[in-house]
């Protein structure tokens, strides 16, 4: 078993040292090209979530990690602070990983970039259990799943312990509801992470998992490490915005110029 690392209640001598919110944005990708930059609303994706992402309470930063400096400068033009990454990183938390290579803040909060409408509430809550819990090595969100995302396999499912700490994750619906009646919910994982700073290293530098190779879910290699998720409930899931459609549905939610005339 590969153990976390242990109790960072306190990191380099300084208690405490303040929280980083990490945007991951690549320029490629297969379904939506150049998705962070769609900018119909008046403003680029990536700059809706990095707005939302300065109201969550108790972050003393935030960044996007790209990969493209076409991205870097995007965020850049509207204030943000952005941090070039390798186009190597095989995922969105190595790119985080690397992103916070060098600074001092002791929690790493990884927001998708293509989920613009996160509650931020939620991810207060879920920094603020972290803290009151620092041996923790990282947390995530959940909510109750809709019916009709049950059994979607892009929806992803958690069951937790009685302490709040994931058992499992997957593709599949769990709890499998054998005779009904009083059975536990189905929740669906919202895919935003607090990790402690060392934590996060750790998991980055360890190699995929079978379970998180045969779910395609890297959240599944902390577990077949043994290391215990704090599970935090959220209010609601953010839609996530993955193909064109999702994009136009966004754009009519802002009430953005025009958007009343799309289909």
């Amino acid at each position: 078993m590969t153990h976390p690392p242990g109790n960072m209640g306190d990191v380099g001598g300084t208690q405490d040292s303040g929280a980083v919110i990490v945007i991951p944005a690549r320029l490629a990708s297969t379904r939506l090209p150049e998705k962070p930059l769609l900018r119909e609303t008046g403003k680029y994706l990536v700059q809706h979530t990095y707005e939302r992402a300065r109201q969550v309470a108790g972050v003393s930063a935030v960044v996007v990690a790209t990969d493209h400096p076409r991205i870097f400068d995007a965020v850049r033009s509207f204030g943000g602070d952005a941090v070039m990454t390798s186009p190597g990183c095989a995922t969105g938390t190595d790119r985080v990983a690397e992103a916070v290579r060098g600074r001092g803040e002791q929690w790493v909060v990884n927001v998708q970039g293509d989920e613009p409408e996160f509650d931020a509430g939620d991810v207060a809550r879920l920094l603020g259990a972290m803290r009151r819990e620092p041996s923790l090595p990282m947390g995530t969100l959940a909510t109750v799943a809709d019916p009709e995302e049950m059994d979607r396999p892009s929806v992803v499912k958690v069951v937790t312990g009685l302490r709040g700490r994931a058992l499992y994750f997957s593709r599949s619906r769990i709890p499998f509801h054998r005779d009904g009646g009083n059975a536990p919910p189905v929740r669906r994982h919202v895919g935003i992470y607090a990790f402690r700073r060392d934590a996060l290293h750790a998991f980055a530098a360890m190699a995929p998992t079978p379970l998180e190779q045969a779910e395609k879910l890297e959240q599944l290699r902390a577990l077949e490490h043994g290391w215990e998720i704090l599970v935090v409930d959220g209010n609601r899931a953010p839609p996530g915005i993955d193909i064109r459609e999702d994009y136009e549905a966004f754009v009519r939610r802002t009430g953005a110029p025009g958007a009343a005339a799309r289909p």
